[in-house]
């Protein structure tokens, strides 16, 4: 009988090994690495294909350059797509994102479409705590799968930026920014920015669990068909949306890609808080940014609403 039970316990034990989601790593941070991990998921991008990437604020050095995913984009003969923001800056409106498309030098390599230039379409919420749809670039609809290209580094608001903001925060039009900054409570970019509105404005974790209803919204909305890669370099404690960011103290780290967004930043989390840093190399200012920011809930909440899992089995592809 004691034969039988440590049997089960050892088969259980097992399965749930084997059902954990892979995510995979290269320390290689090249476009010939960006592909390779692309194709070790065996997940094949097809159809209509969406690169969705940060175009990267005027001033900002820190976002992923044409050069570097070129090969990518060009293996599944995607189209990169962006959206506006929702506070000022060189992307909110269209003639600017524009204009800094083209400085950053994106139009001159790949097809490039302003999701929200023309519209916004709102899209399911599964979990409606705080959100009651999401509001995106219209021209979503025009593809039939996602690669969630997404550069990890540091945010002022979200403590972190992964693949979780880039397809909540990133996919969202101007006014569907403002609705998941306010957890729901205004798609008005002007008024969600007043100091008034901020003061009564939402908790810390209602953002947090707003975004990882929104990514949810968009991994539903394709069907499942979107992958995910973060690209660890360039960690500075600022997003690529801060023309004026942080000089990164972390050194680069590598390309980490799954099927699961969760498992994804969740180990890209755990790298950077289990980094042993040294002089010249100091995980620590980043981490303090996650912590001040609370930036680790967000991979705790989507777990909770059934987005994925933190638990995860890291491969190592090199």
């Amino acid at each position: 009988m004691k034969k039988m039970i440590l049997t089960a316990v050892a088969m259980f034990v097992a399965t749930a090994t084997f059902a954990q989601p892979k995510v995979y790593f290269t320390k290689e941070i090249t476009p010939q690495s960006l592909v390779k991990i692309y194709k070790v998921l065996g997940k094949e991008a097809s159809g209509r294909v969406a690169v969705k990437i940060s175009t990267g604020e005027g001033g900002n050095k820190h976002y992923l350059r044409p050069t570097f995913i070129r090969n990518l984009v060009e293996e599944v003969n995607g189209t990169v797509v962006e959206c506006c923001t929702a506070y000022g800056g060189t992307r909110q409106d269209p003639k600017k994102h524009w204009e800094t498309i083209h400085k950053h030098g994106f139009d001159s390599i790949f097809a490039v479409d302003l999701m929200d230039e023309f519209g916004q379409i709102r899209i399911p919420v599964k979990d409606q705590k705080h959100l009651k749809f999401n509001i995106v670039g219209e021209h979503v609809a025009n593809y039939d799968f996602m690669i969630n290209l997404a550069h990890f580094k540091g945010h002022a608001m979200g403590g972190f930026g992964g693949v979780l903001k880039n397809a909540s925060i990133g996919v969202a039009s101007t006014a569907g920014k403002a609705y998941i900054h306010s957890a729901g409570k205004t798609d008005d970019a002007q008024l969600a920015w007043t100091p008034e509105f901020l003061a009564a404005g939402p908790t810390q974790d209602a953002f947090l669990e707003s975004m990882a209803a929104a990514a949810q919204s968009v991994h539903n909305y394709f069907s499942g068909n979107v992958i995910y890669i973060n690209v660890m370099n360039n960690m500075s404690v600022d997003c690529d949306c801060d023309g004026t960011p942080a000089k990164p103290e972390l050194q680069d780290m590598g390309i980490m890609a799954s099927l699961d967004p969760v498992a994804l930043d969740q180990a890209c989390l755990d790298k950077v808080m289990n980094y042993k840093g040294k002089p010249g190399d100091d995980n620590k200012p980043l981490i303090q940014r996650i912590n001040r920011q609370h930036g680790a809930y967000i991979t705790d909440y989507a777990e909770k609403i059934g987005l994925g899992s933190k638990t995860y089995t890291l491969i190592n592809i090199d």
